[in-house]
């Protein structure tokens, strides 16, 4: 099982890239801060539930 921490460090690379790649197609600023934003809340998501461990059972 991966961590949380983990997990988002490798996100967090992967948006620094893209917003890299972005700048270099001389994408206007806030389409790559849009963009940054919905990518982190998405990171944020499947990173919590792919890290988070099941309930037990009642």
């Amino acid at each position: 099982m991966m961590s949380f921490g983990l997990y988002a460090a490798g996100f967090a690379i992967l948006i620094i890239g893209l917003i890299y790649g972005a700048f270099l197609l001389h994408v206007p600023a806030q389409w790559i801060a849009v963009g940054a934003i919905i990518l982190l809340g998405f990171g944020i998501l499947t990173g919590v539930k792919s890290t988070r461990q099941k309930d037990p059972p009642a």
